[in-house]
This record gives structure tokens, C-alpha cells and sequence, in this order.
């Protein structure tokens, strides 16, 4: 039975490793089966967080902007995660994200781990919901603030407990820790191709110059380009870059 392990959970700005950020991150270091510590953290994601964002986490705008820089906090982050094996709902999209930022970054993240997730999928009724929200109320578990890391953290450390009372000694294998797979590409900054073509688009169309941050990357850049076009349609003539 796996005993010692961390639990992670993100909280980002979209669902988009590529082009969206971390907002929040948690985890709890398992030791025996107890927590022996924990982290936790709002970062700044240096964006304007939509109001589906705020009204799911409760994190405003406000908020966001006296977080932490991303930099140093993914680094504090990955440091407390350490070589454990990780424990998550759906532990593939936060490992994402973190596998995305460490190729960024020139860093190696790999690990292994358990998805609480797909054990409910195999276990639990097929008509039983499988989202933590529901879990929690499978289990008795009571919810403090949903969609807050660390929150999320302990009530699926908690899940995962329960999970392995119930099932693991009848089917040990489905409990054993696996290696994350997820491919990525270093992200570059926007060229200076990009901005040309964009300032140009909105010059021809007549619409305001979008927001556009310093640290833009050339996917960010594309997608909002992209975004434009489906709303305004192409320019007649397209501009020689």
C-alpha cells in the first residue's frame, strides 16, 4: 500500500497548458499515511483572469496580482514535490501544466503517479458523477472552498484514503504508480513577425490594439490572432510580412 507520497493540485487561468497559467498551486506531503506538510500559494499569472475564473475560484483580480512570482513559486513548488510520487484528480492536467513550465525552463519533471480519478472510474457505479465535488459527498467528505489548491489537495488526499480502504487489497495492481506521460515543446516569446501582422489586422478592421503582455508567447499570440480572424474575418488582401 502506498504510504508516502504528495498530493498535488493546480488552480490556472484556463485549460490550455500552452497558453494559459497557473493561478494557484497546493500540495501535501504524505508521510504513513499522514500529512506532515503542506504548500500553498496564489501566483500572479501576469493575466486578467475571466469572470468564469473568479466565480470558480473565488480568486480575484485583486488577489491575483499580490500573488507570488511564477517563476520562483513553480521552483519552491517542484523542490517540496521533491522525487515523491504524486497523488492528483485527474493528475495529468496539473502534471501539464508543471511539465510545461519545467521544459520552458530547461528543467526535467518527471514522475509517477496515482490518479485518484481513474481509480473512482473503475470502481465506484458507473452512474456515480466521478468530479471531486461528488466524490466528497460519496465519501462524507465535507468541502471548505472548492476550487482553492490546497483545499482540493486535502479533500482528495482523503479520497484517495478511502479509495484504498475499500479496493486496493482486492485489486492491488490498480493502485500501483504509473509514469506520466505528457509531450511538450519549449514555448518561444511572440515575434516580431506576429506583432507586425497583428497590428496591421487591426488597423484594417478599425478595432482597438488587444491587451498585450510583455511576456506574450508565440502560441498566445496565435490563438488571440486566430480568435480576431473568426470575429472579424481575414484582412482582403493579406500583408506581406
Amino acid at each position: 500500500m502506498l504510504t508516502d507520497y504528495v498530493v498535488i493540485d493546480l488552480e490556472m487561468t484556463g485549460l490550455n497548458a500552452k497558453t494559459d497559467r497557473i493561478l494557484e498551486a497546493g500540495a501535501a506531503r504524505v508521510r504513513g499515511n499522514v500529512v506532515t506538510a503542506t504548500f500553498s500559494e496564489i501566483i500572479n499569472p501576469k493575466r486578467e483572469l475571466s469572470e468564469k475564473v473568479i466565480s470558480l475560484t473565488g480568486i480575484t483580480n485583486e488577489m491575483a496580482v499580490q500573488g507570488k512570482e511564477m517563476d520562483a513559486t513553480l521552483m519552491a513548488f517542484l523542490d517540496f514535490i521533491g522525487e515523491d510520487i504524486l497523488v492528483g484528480q485527474n493528475v495529468i492536467f496539473d502534471y501539464s501544466f508543471l511539465k510545461q513550465w519545467a521544459v520552458n525552463h530547461k528543467r526535467t519533471f518527471e514522475r509517477n503517479a496515482v490518479d485518484t480519478l481513474k481509480l473512482a472510474r473503475k470502481f465506484l457505479p458507473q452512474e456515480q458523477k466521478k468530479d471531486l465535488a461528488s466524490l466528497c459527498s460519496y465519501f462524507g467528505i465535507k468541502r471548505v472552498h472548492a476550487h482553492r489548491a490546497l483545499d482540493d489537495v486535502m479533500e482528495t488526499q482523503q479520497i484517495f484514503e478511502q479509495l484504498q480502504k475499500m479496493y486496493e487489497a482486492g485489486a492491488p495492481e490498480a493502485f500501483r504508480p504509473y509514469p506520466l506521460q505528457y509531450k511538450v515543446k519549449k514555448q518561444s516569446p511572440a515575434t516580431p513577425q506576429q506583432m507586425k501582422y497583428l497590428k496591421q489586422f487591426v488597423e484594417f478592421h478599425g478595432i482597438p490594439m488587444p491587451e498585450i503582455y510583455e511576456d506574450a508567447s508565440r502560441s498566445e499570440i496565435s490563438r488571440l490572432t486566430d480568435q480576431l480572424i473568426a470575429q472579424y474575418g481575414k484582412m482582403k488582401k493579406e500583408p506581406s510580412l
